[in-house]
């Protein structure tokens, strides 16, 4: 009886261990860190926790990213009800800046040989607030702010402070080999087979992870977070601010067409709006508000080109700054830089231009005509009544001093149906 009752507890215990062990969740996170990247992370928590995964492992390689991102993503490996996992993987991967925040946070942190983590200085990082911080004591301010940040981490997952602090203060860079003998990281695996033989059995917080033959789940991304992570990309922004020059400027340089000035309108909501998320400069948004002013000053003055040389040089200047360029997640690539100089600038010459100087170019038909031009007097014109025969109609016509039949008058405008005339000098 009792050796019956030792073998139906054992087979209890093993199906709850079987149970357990049945599910790892898997996402992986690819290029620079942002709000898409931090909705994503915590969604696939929520359903990894909602399944009863053994944990949720976040596949990272990553250059670096938003620190207001990344506080999100800290944030929510601290609330999850899951064992997070992040795994800088394959070989040649890297945790850079935003990513040694993420990777220290996490309750088990682990790297594939030959890959890298460290430099994680503010400045780097982005602050996400608008335009880059030049000013030496806001550039203290949040180097302050991010190493007491990663220490608070590292210290809660009890990895090496020092090192932590070094990484944002001093841009420490270390390999997954000397990461592991400095007690940055937890374990170093080949592959996620391996990761999950490793970290079988071992403690994160009251649980015993059981992670051998567990069954990899992906959680990928559903179409919405597709789209937030295309759209959160410098070149958008940069194509879309074009969107909304082109949109704008065409629609007042051409008035009426109304479509071009709606989508302009659009998109430049949205840049204003990413603006405010992406690290973006305030000086190159002025370097090409400065290249516009130059394009529409070359249609009117006779310059022969020199004020769109001027644009292009300014529009290419403030291109190059519009993003933190210390943040290799963050870069605009030349591949966007140079065709948008040279479309925005033969848009101004020939589009823009074109459309103004038909703006400005004088009536040749109408009855704007008609003023200045002297006729002669079909009948006695004065204060109330006259007849006068141009171009191909007969007009009413007055004057204020009084004119005879035949004599020449000089029409001086046009009210209605009615001519006003002077007696024409000789």
């Amino acid at each position: 009886m009792r050796h019956g009752a030792l073998i139906l507890a054992a087979a209890v215990l093993g199906a709850a261990h079987s149970a357990w062990a049945a599910n790892v969740g898997l996402i992986k996170i690819e290029g620079a860190i942002g709000p898409a990247t931090a909705s994503y992370i915590a969604r696939a928590i929520e359903v990894s926790s909602e399944r009863k995964d053994v944990c949720l492992i976040i596949e990272l390689d990553t250059p670096g990213g938003l620190l207001e991102s990344t506080k999100e993503i800290v944030q929510s490996f601290y609330a999850a009800r899951v064992p997070t996992v992040v795994f800088v993987s394959p070989t040649g991967a890297s945790a850079g800046s935003a990513g040694v925040f993420i990777t220290m946070a996490a309750d088990i942190a682990a790297m594939s040989p030959h890959t890298s983590i460290g430099a994680a200085h503010p400045v780097s990082i982005g602050g996400g607030g608008g335009a880059e911080k030049t000013d030496d004591v806001m550039k203290q301010k949040m180097q302050s702010y991010a190493s007491s940040f990663i220490e608070s981490i590292a210290d809660k997952r009890n990895r090496n402070v020092e090192w932590a602090r070094s990484a944002v203060i001093d841009s420490v860079a270390t390999t997954a080999e000397k990461a592991l003998e400095l007690n940055v990281i937890d374990l170093i695996a080949s592959d996620v087979a391996d990761l999950l033989n490793q970290i079988d059995g071992r403690e994160v917080g009251e649980r015993t992870l059981q992670t051998a033959g567990a069954e990899i789940l992906a959680i990928p991304m559903i179409a919405r977070e597709k789209v937030f992570q295309l759209i959160w990309r410098p070149e958008v922004m940069f194509i879309l601010m074009l969107v909304a020059i082109y949109g704008i400027i065409g629609e007042l340089s051409n008035p009426g067409a109304i479509f071009p000035g709606v989508v302009g309108a659009i998109a430049l909501i949205l840049v204003l709006y990413m603006s405010s998320i992406l690290p973006v400069n305030i000086a190159g948004f002025a370097l090409i508000a400065l290249a516009i002013a130059l394009f529409i000053a070359d249609v009117f003055t006779p310059t022969h080109g020199v004020l769109t040389v001027g644009g292009i040089i300014a529009f290419l200047l403030g291109a190059l700054m519009l993003f933190n360029r210390g943040e290799p997640g963050f870069r605009l690539s030349l591949a966007y830089i140079l065709p948008g100089a040279i479309i925005t600038a033969a848009f101004f010459a020939f589009v823009v231009g074109a459309g103004l100087r038909a703006q400005l170019m004088p009536v040749k038909v109408g009855r704007e005509t008609m003023v200045g031009q002297t006729v002669k007097a079909l009948a006695r014109i004065d204060g109330r009544s006259g007849k006068v025969f141009i171009e191909g109609e007969y007009w009413n016509a007055v004057s204020e001093a009084p004119i005879e039949a035949g004599q020449l008058v000089e029409v001086t405008g046009v009210e209605g149906l009615t001519l006003k005339v002077k007696p024409k000098q000789t």
